[in-house]
């Protein structure tokens, strides 16, 4: 691997360490998809901070100008969230969010917290499906809410829609975006959609219908907001609403990002965006699905300019957010736009871009901001290198997701807010004969799902089968849905 330059709390010595003790762990035929798995746990770990005021999560393991107090950045706020929720260890995950939402003045959300957009009640909510603390979502309540209404006075529009700088989306250089033009995009709506189901149901929990209610309607008019407004019926396709009420003339990966959120409504025909995805005219590519429809002119892998661009090259980060979004159509939508076999094309397209060719020859896992889509090269990292502005500002970049896609994507792991353990594998069928995600930490439980064709692997039978802290708790014969119930704490 590349040299330990910046060591946090848990140094490259102690990786497997922590590794045994913390994270679920996986075994599957594909030697590409386990090393993936594992790299971006031990990368996940580099970042892990200790600070005067608790842990935090970094992006960058180098100081960047961007960066705020102790080179934190919310821009992958939400992933971090995703990914750090199947840890063992859920201090790191506490202290961090303490961090962004109780830490500023009076107690109240950080100011440099909305220097990006984020889903942040939304992935906190999705962390208590997996943890069951209800007392801990309650005590951060209060903070998301006032996180939600902050938004409304920032960026909030008076017909009910939000706007963003796309540099504040973390996206700078976009075809439809600007530094200075207050668009709508896809991205903070949905995201305050996300936020405002999350809302409803973290008020539901508190004992407050009222607020519940508000929220829920909140949620309800973006929807009807973005459906009508941001959707595109020639280009069948969410687009960007531009500040002279146009909408942009350009398929971006962003228009993926409402279905993270579950925000269109089945059945009305906007899946059929999802036929983009695997056009050659559309995303797809070899490396990476590009973050604009590649039929476009001003689609462009650029060798100068700004190093982080998003008119083309593909960025983990979007990836990340396409693949949930993609996983969310194929367990919940009823649609013949996308198959399986796409989603497992997609997902192995991103795990075998994790690589790195070192001078001396050897390919080493890897992460880094962005692809080119055509040649697996880092293209950010190759640009400062011509350049000579090059310091590894983007070693083992932590602005994506991996393990949770794996997680609840291809293995199929669903979190629900009741006791039903809910298994529905992204696999093919005839793709792989076997693999085993274990110890997954849910609901005071450790589960185990194991798929074996033959049962010659495991020696456990065929099939997919549920366990919970060992017992076998629910099988079938052949990939696709199975539920389980969790069983009663002993005692």
């Amino acid at each position: 691997m590349a040299p330990e330059e910046v060591v946090n709390h848990i140094p490259d010595a102690r990786a497997w360490e922590w590794m045994a003790a913390n994270i679920p762990r996986f075994a599957c035929p594909d030697p590409d998809v386990e090393r993936t798995y594992y790299y971006r746990w031990w990368a996940f770990r580099k970042h892990i901070k200790q600070t005067p005021v608790g842990f935090i999560i970094t992006e960058f393991l180098k100081p960047v100008r961007h960066g705020g107090q102790y080179n934190a950045i919310s821009c992958a706020l939400g992933h971090h969230i995703l990914e750090a929720r199947w840890l063992r260890t859920g201090r790191y995950l506490d202290e961090y969010l303490n961090f962004w939402l109780l830490s500023g003045e009076g107690g109240g959300i950080h100011p440099e917290l909305h220097r990006y957009s984020g889903w942040t009640a939304a992935a906190v909510y999705q962390r208590w499906l997996v943890s069951g603390d209800t007392r801990w979502l309650l005590g951060l309540h209060d903070a998301l809410v006032a996180d939600y209404e902050a938004w409304e006075r920032e960026r909030g529009r008076p017909d009910g829609l939000f706007w963003q700088y796309d540099v504040r989306d973390g996206m700078e250089e976009s075809i439809s975006g600007s530094r200075k033009h207050k668009n709508v995009r896809p991205t903070i709506n949905s995201y305050m959609y996300g936020n405002a189901r999350a809302l409803a149901e973290i008020a539901r929990l508190a004992g407050k219908p009222g607020l519940s209610r508000d929220y829920a309607g909140k949620a309800a008019r973006l929807r009807r907001l973005v459906q009508e407004r941001l959707w595109d019926p020639e280009a069948r396709f969410f687009k960007t609403l531009l500040e002279d009420g146009r909408l942009a003339d350009v398929r971006e990966l962003i228009g993926y990002t409402p279905w993270y959120f579950h925000l269109p409504e089945p059945n009305r025909g906007y899946e059929e965006a999802w036929r983009q995805l695997m056009d050659p005219n559309g995303f797809y590519a070899p490396y990476g699905p590009t973050t604009a429809e590649r039929r476009h002119p001003q689609f462009r892998i650029a060798d100068t300019g700004d190093d982080c661009q998003w008119n083309g090259p593909s960025w983990p980060f979007s990836t990340t957010v396409t693949l949930k979004a993609l996983a969310n159509v194929l367990h919940e939508y009823p649609q013949r736009a996308i198959g399986i076999k796409d989603y497992f094309e997609t997902f192995m397209i991103y795990t075998r871009s994790h690589r790195l060719k070192l001078p001396d020859g050897r390919a080493i896992p890897w992460i880094d901001e962005n692809l080119n889509p055509f040649t697996g090269d880092w293209q950010a990292r190759s640009m400062k290198i011509r350049k000579g502005t090059f310091y590894g500002r983007g070693d083992h970049y932590n602005h994506s997701g991996y393990a949770d896609l794996l997680i609840t994507g291809l293995v199929g792991f669903r979190p629900r807010p009741d006791s039903i353990v809910e298994v529905y594998p992204l696999l093919p069928e005839g793709t792989w004969d076997w693999f085993c995600l274990e110890d997954v930490p849910y609901r005071g439980r450790l589960i185990t799902i194991l798929w074996d064709r033959t049962g010659q692997r495991f020696g456990q039978g065929r099939g997919l089968r549920i366990y919970a802290d060992g017992l076998q708790i629910g099988r079938r014969s052949s990939l696709g849905r199975l539920t389980a119930r969790l069983p009663r704490p002993r005692g």
